[in-house]
């Protein structure tokens, strides 16, 4: 019976299309704790950072605030709002953090490294518009193009995630079922 209250709680592929649309940029973790909050799931600041500590999550990028002397803060992409509510998805159907781990280690590591190459590739593409040699038009032509191409290269990374779910949950079963024939 618990099991189905805390799927109930999960977020539906349509809120985590919407969150991806929104934040393109990415979320703070402050942002990512309250989209679980205000769905009742528990998640807490220490069950975040141990996350980011196991590997589960990627881990943020410092972003400079605007102003002088304004600091710089941690932005995480916005697929890890995803990769949190698959861990949960593979909790509440009884996993453990360590069957989590060991089922995510193989892609999660590829999967981040695309994701951050990306991004860095956008960030530099952003740049590049902004210098004097564009005229406003071109400007903003290549601004939409870039704005298009990340709302592409964000999906291919959910895309990549929902696989990487997929097959560590196929993987567990599996196991489950090889153990229960050997009598585990």
């Amino acid at each position: 019976m618990q099991q189905s209250a805390v799927r109930e709680d999960l977020l539906s592929e349509q809120d985590l299309a919407r969150i991806e649309k929104t934040h393109v940029h990415g979320l703070t973790s402050a942002q990512i704790l309250q989209i679980f909050q205000s769905r009742g799931m528990r998640l807490s600041e220490a069950t975040f950072r141990k996350y980011v500590q196991l590997g589960l999550l990627p881990r943020c990028r410092r972003v400079g605030a605007k102003g002088k002397h304004r600091g710089s803060r941690g932005i995480y992409p916005c697929a890890t709002v995803r990769r949190i509510n698959s861990i949960k998805s593979l909790m509440a159907q009884s996993y453990t953090i360590e069957d989590i781990q060991r089922r995510l280690a193989g892609f999660k590591d590829r999967i981040d490294a695309v994701e951050s190459a990306l991004d860095q590739l956008f960030g530099s593409f952003e740049r590049e518009v902004t210098k004097p040699h564009f005229d406003l038009t071109t400007r903003r032509d290549l601004s939409r193009e870039v704005e298009s191409a990340r709302t592409v290269a964000t999906d291919l990374v959910r895309r990549f995630i929902h696989i990487e779910s997929q097959i560590a949950i196929a993987e567990q079963t599996q196991l489950e079922a090889d153990g229960s024939l050997f009598g585990r």
